[in-house]
């Protein structure tokens, strides 16, 4: 995205509804000189690339975002990793440029992708079996409804 389909997504995503180019053109305006036509133009090449879908309304559009910020985060991550010749020393690379902060989050982010860690117990239960009536662990490979593939879906 360039600045200023940047400058408009943020608002979209901000807003978290279906917005008009005239709600779009009004915020704007607060930091910049811009006219109707410029921001209604931006509009539609982000309809164009599949980032904001559109609904007629009398004889304008809503404008609604199709993913979130977080997810157009994603796909320039993975863009720019696919294209490293050495995605390995890449990542080495982007967790050094990475504050405490920032690594305390991708640690946060790992642990919801990899899900609960089943950890040996430091005692010996005194039964291996289960109680009678008692629910087996569920095996999300077993259970499609509670899995979630390396996508995030």
């Amino acid at each position: 995205m360039g600045e200023l389909e940047d400058a408009v997504m943020s608002r979209v995503w901000k807003w978290n509804r279906p917005v008009t180019v005239r709600e779009v053109l009004e915020d704007l305006q607060k930091e910049r000189s811009i006219a109707y036509t410029t921001v209604m133009t931006v509009l539609d090449n982000l309809h164009q690339k599949g980032w904001v879908r559109r609904e007629a309304e009398g004889r304008a559009y809503r404008y609604e975002a199709v993913s979130t910020r977080a997810a157009y985060a994603a796909a320039l991550m993975n863009d720019a990793w696919s294209q490293s010749d050495n995605p390995a020393a890449a990542l080495v690379a982007f967790f050094g440029m990475m504050s405490e902060e920032q690594r305390r989050s991708l640690s946060d982010a790992v642990r919801i992708v990899q899900g609960p860690q089943t950890q040996e117990p430091t005692e010996p239960s005194e039964s291996a079996e289960p109680a009678e009536g008692a629910e087996p662990p569920q095996d999300p490979a077993q259970n499609p409804a509670s899995a979630q593939d390396h996508d995030g879906r």
